[in-house]
């Protein structure tokens, strides 16, 4: 039995997660995947079971380090002004810093392969960010809302300006820059709307 490599896993990790990124599940392949990571379909096989081990654990590792930068400096007993300040700061710099992890997550997270991590996910994020938006509620920082509601006006206008940024446009200016100005001034707007 060969032994493995963590050169090899991480070559295979960083093509697989770029490959999925660029052409989406159906572009990807096992053949396509070694090629581009230099490596045999054989070697493939040391490391992950099957296509689907790959994906999953792919989606796992991803999921779990977007997590973990989305919670950098982030304590679930900050005030809600300040606890989702952060959660801005962190998710931009996730988004900005991790172009092809985010592409990867979007392309699988409406498959079966999340379905088959999303409940360890979201535990693990919802038990933080649970008591955060619960102690904010207790502390009448935050007005309750459903969940969907909450999420849509917490974070939606984030994601649209980082789509923005993205692009390098909207659909008002031929340029569009995400600055720290603009982020605070959105997210004003959605503190605006969240508290009581």
């Amino acid at each position: 039995m060969r032994t493995r490599d963590e050169q090899k896993e991480e070559a295979i990790r960083r093509q697989a997660i770029e490959i999925i990124a660029k052409e989406g599940l159906d572009g990807f392949s096992v053949n396509k995947l070694a090629k581009a990571a230099g490596v045999s379909v054989a070697t493939l096989y040391i490391y992950y079971k099957d296509r689907e081990d790959l994906i999953v654990e792919l989606c796992r590792q991803v999921s779990t380090h977007m997590l973990e930068c989305s919670l950098k400096n982030f304590n679930p007993d900050m005030n809600f002004e300040e606890g989702l300040r952060i959660q801005w700061i962190n998710r931009a710099a996730y988004f900005m810093e991790y172009p092809l992890e985010v592409e990867f997550i979007e392309h699988v997270r409406y498959s079966h392969y999340y379905g088959k991590i999303s409940m360890s996910i979201h535990s693990m994020f919802g038990e933080v960010l649970g008591k955060f938006v619960h102690n904010a509620i207790q502390r009448n920082e935050l007005i309750k809302l459903p969940f969907e509601v909450y999420w849509s006006v917490a974070f939606a206008p984030l994601y649209q300006l980082i789509k923005f940024h993205t692009q390098g446009f909207s659909m008002a200016n031929e340029q569009f820059l995400l600055t720290d100005q603009v982020m605070m001034q959105a997210l004003q707007l959605v503190l605006k709307a969240l508290k009581p």
